[in-house]
């Protein structure tokens, strides 16, 4: 017993696969990036006083601007049709983000569970905890900035796959 529509639903699933959805969700995924790093630098730019004024946030709460090289190192990149990633790259973001342990004559580890990098270090040796170099608690402002717009991110996305589907019906 044949199947009815079967030729026609094989063509709309070969269509789901194919470069419109990649480039719509591609695009979606990318607004969603670009939302979590606005989140980000508006967490630690919101009330901050540079400066002779400047008055560090306390452990727990993202970090306050004073340089601004913090909040202006986020960025978002597309690195591969469907891969997207929020990236602080200040060079004391991760000990920003995680805390950091430092001994004397030792570099800077950043508390970074789930990574495997181990300690940075420049030609002016450790990496500076920005103007500290004791024990720092962690301030973060990348992972409460993903989860805040985590929500909105999947709706965006949801919206984005939607799109190519009902096109995809229509054009059949």
């Amino acid at each position: 017993m044949p199947t009815i529509g079967a030729k026609a639903h094989a063509a709309r699933l070969r269509k789901l696969r194919g470069e419109r959805m990649v480039r719509e969700v591609g695009k979606a995924l990318f607004a969603a990036g670009e939302m979590i790093q606005t989140e980000a630098q508006i967490s630690i730019t919101a009330g901050a006083v540079s400066g002779k004024k400047h008055v560090a946030s306390a452990p727990g709460e993202p970090p306050n601007n004073d340089t601004g090289v913090l909040a202006n190192n986020i960025e978002t990149n597309q690195v591969a049709p469907l891969v997207v990633e929020v990236s602080s790259n200040a060079p004391y973001a991760a000990a920003q983000e995680f805390g950091s342990e430092r001994e004397a004559g030792r570099t800077a580890r950043p508390f970074a569970p789930s990574r495997k990098a181990g300690p940075r270090t420049d030609k002016f040796g450790p990496v500076l905890v920005e103007f500290g170099d004791s024990k720092t608690a962690a301030r973060p402002y990348m992972a409460p900035a993903r989860d805040a717009k985590r929500d909105e991110a999947t709706q965006l996305v949801r919206r984005a796959v939607d799109h190519v589907v009902r096109k995809s019906k229509s054009s059949d």
